[in-house]
């Protein structure tokens, strides 16, 4: 006898909930994605090579991508609320302590452990496993669509608004008030709240007492997500050295500041339409094939754009032709790890996902670094996002999408 399944456990409408994650995004996101912006004038003031600054946000990404599956493990476990409130004073902690930081080593810790750690615990990763548990199956992937567009415009809101409060208040304060902007989180959290469930968290799998264990193990020696996770290296590579380089990358090409805080602005616009089409492409083509052709167009992409002379016209161009393409990887990564695996140990699952998302974030941020030091240029690392862009495009084609196969549970 087949089990009637469970709808998801929830206390608010699905409105409500993809609204409360939407913000939730928006507002984690917005500080780390305007982080390049405090290159220059830290790296002046202090007389630190690039380097430095690229190895504090190296740390940053690693450690962002290295905690994200113990935080979903623990949301798994007792519920996202608490993991997000707690995140979110880290993460704002790291903002207040870079602000303040006059060595590498106090740098390192507030931009690279403690935000690091903090993203790992607010920010949407957190927020699409909880939408994965709370909403009924038809919401999903447009939701984890919107939850990653949300994201997108934090993006093209906060470095705009960043360039402002460094031009008017400075550098640290600019810092501080990012800071502050992050403590709506802990009242926003409480409408995503998961519990440890029983019925419901036992219908989204066939192994209902399925360890973390049994469950990770199951995951690493899965073809498809050992494919899934190594393609997801080259979307962090590339997303990483963009963010935190490209303010600079256009600043030595001779052109003013306000470019580098609109390219990454028009960045996050674009994304919010990418990451709503990925969103929706994933429920009507193969997720694999619509991987394949985002990874695909980067590459394109920033192959064009280092070959154009630079100007106003191409870096802002290049912008939205990027942002479409930036994370709108997520939605159908995502959908596959929960297609695969269902949903009860998502947030871990999508975690380790991420993890190489962040490994690669942390590549390449600090090459990015430390060939600008060795050479005078960025031309190596962006070659080498282009050459990944193409690998990850090939590596995610024979990826299976079906759920992981499982023993069928015997009588007594």
């Amino acid at each position: 006898m087949s089990a009637t399944p469970a709808r998801p456990a929830r206390g608010y409408a699905p409105e409500i909930i993809v609204a409360a994650g939407c913000l939730v995004a928006l507002i984690s996101f917005g500080p780390r994605a305007s982080a390049g912006l405090f290159q220059i004038p830290m790296t002046l003031q202090f007389n630190w090579g690039r380097d430095i600054f690229g190895l504090a946000l190296a740390i940053q990404n690693l450690l962002w991508g290295l905690g994200a599956p113990f935080a979903g493990a623990i949301a798994d476990r007792f519920g996202t609320t608490r993991v997000l409130c707690v995140g979110a004073v880290l993460y704002a902690a790291g903002l207040v302590v870079m602000a303040y930081a006059t060595t590498p080593l106090q740098l390192h810790l507030g931009a690279g452990v403690l935000i690091g750690f903090g993203l790992s615990a607010c920010s949407f990763n957190l927020v699409l496993a909880a939408f994965g548990k709370l909403l009924p199956d038809q919401w999903r992937p447009m939701a984890f669509g919107a939850g990653t567009a949300a994201g997108s415009f934090g993006q093209f809101l906060f470095p705009p608004i960043g360039n402002i409060l460094i031009d008017t208040l400075g550098w640290q304060q600019a810092l501080v008030v990012f800071a502050v902007t992050l403590l709506p989180i802990l009242p926003i959290s409480i409408m995503l709240a998961t519990r440890k469930t029983g019925a419901a968290a036992a219908a989204t799998a066939s192994l209902p007492n399925q360890t973390i264990r049994q469950a990770l193990g199951e995951a690493l020696r899965h073809r498809s997500y050992v494919l899934l996770v190594l393609g997801f290296f080259t979307c962090g590579f590339q997303l990483a050295f963009i963010t935190v380089h490209m303010p600079a990358y256009l600043k030595d090409a001779g052109l003013p500041a306000w470019v580098g805080g609109w390219t990454l602005a028009v960045i996050g616009l674009a994304n919010a339409v990418g990451s709503l089409s990925s969103g929706w492409l994933s429920t009507r083509m193969p997720k694999r094939h619509l991987l394949a052709w985002i990874y695909l167009g980067r590459a394109v992409a920033i192959a064009a754009f280092i070959l154009l002379p630079p100007s106003p016209l191409t870096a802002i161009t290049f912008g939205v032709v990027i942002g479409l393409f930036w994370l709108s990887t997520v939605p159908p990564t995502s959908s596959l790890v929960m297609l695969m695996f269902g949903t009860k140990y998502m947030a871990m699952l999508y975690g380790f996902a991420f993890f190489s998302h962040q490994v690669g974030g942390f590549l390449g941020v600090w090459l990015g670094g430390i060939f600008y030091e060795a050479t005078g240029n960025y031309q190596l690392v962006w070659w080498l996002s282009v050459a990944l862009g193409v690998a990850s495009a090939l590596i995610n084609l024979p990826i299976v999408e079906r759920p992981v196969d499982r023993p069928e549970a015997q009588p007594a």
